[in-house]
């Protein structure tokens, strides 16, 4: 016969939906999941023709999965290359820690991004908006947290 399973006090338990909405300069973040768990839900809106940073991660892992319309990434190959990958539905797309990329809407469209926590720096090394580089400072600043 197996053993119970452990006992968990339901004080902290909470059934209350969660939802944020971050405007951005190519489209907008919906937060699905609250920012103190230690994995991130998000979908993003990309305007038709909008660009996300050309960036890299130092501690945030990332993969996406297209949703509605079309988009593509540019990101770097194994030889360290960029090369350009249009998203195809029904299959997801992980980015590795450090490998360059960037997100483009070709139409309007929305992909679920599903992550580590936002954490460590985004380096933008080109950015369509010439904003910084989102340090956990700049973060905080820019959601007013």
């Amino acid at each position: 016969m197996s053993a119970a399973p452990p006992r968990f006090d339901p004080s902290g338990f909470t059934n209350a939906p969660y939802a944020r909405c971050v405007e951005k300069p190519w489209g907008y973040e919906v937060h699905w999941t609250p920012e103190d768990l230690p994995y991130a839900g998000k979908l993003l809106h990309i305007h038709a023709g909008a660009r996300l940073s050309l960036q890299l991660h130092d501690q945030k892992r990332e993969s996406w999965f297209l949703l509605r319309g079309r988009a593509m990434v540019v990101w770097q190959d194994a030889s360290g290359q960029l090369v350009e990958t249009e998203l195809a539905h029904g299959v997801g797309y992980t980015c590795s820690l450090g490998q360059v990329h960037r997100l483009i809407g070709i139409t309007d469209c929305d992909v679920i991004e599903a992550s580590t926590p936002e954490v460590g720096t985004t380096w933008r090394l080109e950015d369509d908006f010439a904003r910084p580089h989102e340090t956990p400072e700049q973060r905080r600043r820019e959601r007013g947290g």
